[in-house]
């Protein structure tokens, strides 16, 4: 099991998980989340938008991108603490292909149980021009070590 010290201050992690966004899978998760904005939905709407195109909803790109980091980083912890700074920086469409990479931010023994340790990480979602279209600051919980 992978433990706090796996991931010191300042590492960088280029998680591999990567993902295209077809229609469908806008479509579900607007259906899952009861999100019917048409900009999401209404393809009329959304070519009469700013954008000209439908936009792929912001919390599922936030989703993916804390899908994407399992692998090398949270499906070690013990739990996952917050979420802060969620940030979309730049619009998501259908048809774009996602990845993220994270950085660790600090890495300190934890207050209420000095076996455990707070790690504390940005993560940059981006795309397939390398524009960073989200990011979001995390914290988890890792056993000492």
């Amino acid at each position: 099991m992978k433990n706090a010290s796996d991931f010191p201050e300042g590492l960088v992690i280029e998680h591999a998980n990567s993902k295209t966004i077809f229609e469908s899978d806008n479509n579900l998760f607007c259906l899952l989340t009861m999100n019917n904005h048409p900009v999401h939905t209404n393809v009329v709407h959304a070519e009469a938008s700013p954008f000209g195109k439908v936009l792929v909803v912001g919390t599922l790109v936030f989703s993916l991108s804390v899908g994407f980091t399992v692998p090398e980083f949270s499906y070690h912890c013990i739990a996952n603490l917050g979420y802060d700074k969620v940030v979309h920086h730049e619009p998501v469409f259908v048809g774009d292909t996602l990845r993220a990479r994270t950085i660790v931010t600090g890495n300190r023994v934890s207050n209420s149980n000095p076996e455990n340790a707070v790690v504390s990480v940005k993560t940059e979602v981006l795309n397939q021009d390398d524009i960073v279209v989200l990011s979001f600051e995390r914290s988890a919980l890792f056993k000492a070590g």
